[in-house]
């Protein structure tokens, strides 16, 4: 197997991405392992068989490519193995299971920024390395049960505040069982969970259960030519969260929620892991809709440093009371951690329903009157510098609000060519910050 090392330019100290190249690895198509198509509960068997044993078969190899023909093909959980290429060719779409139970037993994963045992993501890797999935095919989730999924009932909450103390009280993440009725805790479509060297390549991606693309604790990561619509609750585009050394390029979004947000853990569970988000380049990116364009938080504990985000288009967003910013970094005085060194350049946009840039640290949605803060801890913002924006209109140019103890510092803005409705600075406890 091949490597494809890339070199990127970036305003700090860019290390190269090493990501996989399949062009010289054996084929292993799903048919020849008794795939069939349909959409009864045998087809369901026969894919679900068929697609496994095409895994192994690949990484008992050293390396090799899985194809999904033309055609629909249903299918449960899909787990992923080193050195496996899942290839959904042009004309071919995964059609993935509505029942909960198709994605038992439970798996590692995560819920907004704490680790536990829930429903494995629809397309799930654990400790894999030179791992992909490409192709001009489609992945497609049915939503019958993940969108009443969404509503938040009494049980759904309860459960949300017991994951919470557990993580807060530092408790084993195997004890984190969240597999039981009334806890609705919706699988990501895509979740990467530990691995190295990590290729997405042209897919398309409609509708998910929850985040859509998730790189957890990832190293050397890339996501391009990705066109991913889901309008469903939570359903942010890519998440990529205590990952490091990543490119997310030339991918079209059509969200319900933020395009792209870093992440890194919440509170206690981001302290305990510890490993920051960083070395990030998103570039030529366009995004049709959605609350924004890059969001940073509010699971920020372990830190986000040193991204780029550069020649990206923002048609408009959603209709969500507080979106509308093309760099939106949240947080609040649970979570600590350093947002620095971010770097947004060349963006063109329509009309924004808040800013070019948006700082609160005061965020905290259901967990205000949820839970309790166990231990309070400030986010350190600074080094933030926005340059050559444009946008026909907005609420406001700017708006921080930073937090006396420890107030935002150095914000660049310069080149901003937008009509704001509004007064166009709207900053509160802000250290150097330049308008130019």
């Amino acid at each position: 197997m091949q490597t494809e090392n890339i070199q990127l330019s970036a305003p700090f100290d860019m290390p190269m991405i090493g990501v996989p190249d399949f062009s010289d690895c054996p084929l292993f198509d799903i048919v020849d392992f008794g795939a069939q198509q349909g959409r009864d509960d045998l087809a369901k068997a026969a894919n679900n068989q068929a697609i496994a044993h095409a895994i192994e078969a690949a990484n008992a190899q050293g390396g090799g490519t899985v194809i999904v023909p033309a055609g629909t093909w249903l299918c449960g959980k899909i787990h992923l193995k080193s050195y496996v290429n899942l290839h959904v060719a042009q004309g071919a779409t995964l059609l993935f299971s509505a029942l909960p139970t198709d994605y038992l037993p439970a798996v590692l994963t995560s819920w907004e920024g704490m680790e536990c045992y829930n429903y494995s993501p629809l397309i799930y890797a654990l400790a894999c390395e030179h791992v992909a999935i490409s192709g001009k095919g489609t992945l497609l989730a049915q939503m019958d049960v993940w969108t009443p999924w969404g509503a938040r009932p009494n049980a759904h909450m309860e459960a949300l505040a017991g994951l919470y103390h557990q993580a807060a009280k530092y408790e084993p993440v195997e004890q984190r069982q969240m597999v039981f009725d009334g806890a609705h805790l919706r699988p990501h479509f895509i979740q990467f969970n530990r691995c190295k060297h990590v290729l997405v390549e042209n897919i398309q991606i409609e509708n998910s259960p929850f985040w859509v693309l998730h790189p957890f604790l990832c190293r050397d990561v890339v996501i391009r030519k990705v066109s991913v619509r889901a309008h469903g609750h939570n359903n942010d585009g890519v998440d990529p969260e205590m990952t490091q050394n990543m490119l997310i390029e030339d991918c079209i979004f059509d969200q319900g929620d933020d395009a792209i947000a870093l992440k890194a853990g919440r509170n206690q569970d981001g302290w305990r892991l510890n490993v920051p988000s960083k070395n990030i380049v998103i570039r030529r990116c366009h995004i049709k809709c959605a609350h924004h364009l890059v969001a940073i938080g509010s699971e920020l504990s372990a830190g986000i440093e040193n991204v780029l985000i550069q020649d990206c288009q923002f048609d408009g967003q959603t209709d969500y009371q507080d979106a509308g910013n093309l760099l939106y970094i949240k947080t609040n005085e649970r979570c600590g951690g350093v947002v620095k060194h971010i770097y947004m350049q060349n963006i063109r946009a329509q009309k924004l329903g808040g800013a070019a840039l948006v700082i609160e640290t005061d965020v905290l949605y259901q967990w205000r009157e949820l839970v309790p803060t166990y231990e309070r801890r400030l986010t350190i913002i600074e080094q933030i510098y926005l340059d050559t924006i444009q946008a026909q209109q907005a609420e406001h140019l700017c708006r921080i609000e930073g937090q006396q103890e420890a107030p935002v510092q150095q914000i660049t803005l310069s080149n901003i060519n937008m009509s704001t409705k509004a007064e166009a600075v709207v900053n509160r406890h802000v250290e150097r910050f330049i308008l130019q």
